[in-house]
């Protein structure tokens, strides 16, 4: 599969959410869409951009704007780390990686010389007609929800 870009129909997806929920992309239709990946819950650069992304909720919702975080652990994992860390974000559970597939996030990783499959940090802003608007790839925590909505305000 090409790699997403910008202009290109963003691909629906269907996971389970935080809560016993579920969430589904073509039900969103009319709404933005703050799509971020991250790797695992209760890690320290997770856990920043998660409470980053909470702080700012009022702000994202006053823009039409749903948050949904997607990593590859439990529906179970993520109730906690929510209620840890009284995140106000939608925690995606996608076990299986099929929207990391699809998202091109399942990604070659080098850590001390070693080199794994793992979540790359990014972020996809998904406009009102479910387009992909923005993409943020390799993202940096700091600063990143604030840059987010910017983009969010611009569109």
């Amino acid at each position: 599969m090409s790699e997403l870009k910008t202009g290109d129909l963003a691909p629906n997806f269907n996971m389970p959410t935080d809560g016993g929920a579920s969430v589904e992309l073509s039900t969103l239709k009319g709404k933005n869409v703050v799509l971020y990946f991250y790797p695992k819950d209760d890690t320290p650069g997770c856990t920043t951009e998660a409470i980053d992304f909470s702080t700012l909720i009022a702000d994202f919702d006053a823009a039409n704007t749903v948050i949904i975080g997607v990593s590859k652990d439990t529906v179970a994992k993520h109730d906690k780390f929510k209620a840890k860390h009284e995140l106000k974000v939608t925690l995606g559970s996608d076990e299986d990686g099929e929207v990391l597939e699809a998202y091109g996030v399942w990604v070659l990783k080098k850590l001390y010389g070693r080199e794994y499959m793992g979540i790359e940090r990014a972020t996809f802003l998904i406009d009102a007609n479910g387009k992909v608007a923005q993409i943020w790839r390799k993202v940096k925590v700091k600063g990143h929800a604030e840059a987010v909505l910017d983009a969010v305000r611009a569109l």
